[in-house]
């Protein structure tokens, strides 16, 4: 985040608010299961496995497979387009990879039973962390704030400690924020509107590729 232009910062902290919708509605919608939040899904195959292999194991090993498929995708789709196009168009094709899964998830909803569904939410956020990305590798994470709150604490810590050169916590703490605002637009917008607030979700990522394409963020 401190190698980012204020512009791309902006945008970073945006598509964490668009994962924090998109995990709202998959809680909502699914009683209890993430789309983007696997340690949560994690800990749900766990105690379906406990219990023997049940609806809820099962959804939620379907969730964490789509989870990494949707990295492949991303990771795929991010390499292609800086292959062909150049390597600022890289997150502007993986956002337009995030629009069309999560327009897929808002459309099958119309007929598909609701599990199967919303698997492309899952996709849809593991694609959305290859936005930036160094190598292939997650430099910044998107949809998930474990490891986010971590560098906060640890950050914290090293200035307790008196070292004056630690990093500062504004840029994560801003995400973790924006991740929980998107979270509780969501679960606002679920209630208001129900699973069309997958449209919303699907536009919101379409003016968000827009605003990756005009940031150069990679």
């Amino acid at each position: 985040m401190r190698r980012l232009t204020p512009a791309a910062t902006l945008a970073t902290i945006a598509l964490a608010a668009l994962a924090g919708i998109v995990d709202a509605l998959a809680f909502q919608s699914l009683g209890g299961f993430f789309a983007s939040f696997m340690s949560g899904n994690s800990t749900r195959l766990g105690l379906g496995l406990a219990q023997g292999w049940n609806g809820a194991a099962a959804t939620a090993a379907a969730l964490i497979l789509a989870f990494v498929c949707g990295a492949m995708l991303g990771t795929i789709a991010g390499a292609a387009a800086t292959e062909r196009l150049g390597a600022h168009r890289r997150g502007e094709a993986v956002m337009g990879l995030v629009t069309v899964l999560l327009a897929i998830a808002a459309a099958l909803t119309a007929f598909a039973p609701l599990p199967l569904a919303l698997l492309p939410l899952a996709v849809a956020m593991g694609a959305q962390n290859g936005v930036v990305a160094e190598d292939g590798e997650v430099r910044v994470a998107l949809t998930y704030m474990t490891g986010t709150l971590v560098r906060i604490g640890q950050r914290l810590a090293r200035r307790l400690l008196g070292e004056a050169a630690a990093p500062g916590l504004r840029a994560e703490l801003l995400l973790w924020l924006g991740f929980v605002a998107g979270v509780t637009i969501g679960a606002i917008g679920w209630h208001w509107l129900g699973l069309a607030m997958l449209w919303v979700a699907a536009a919101i990522a379409a003016l968000l590729t827009m605003a990756v394409a005009r940031t150069g963020l990679r």
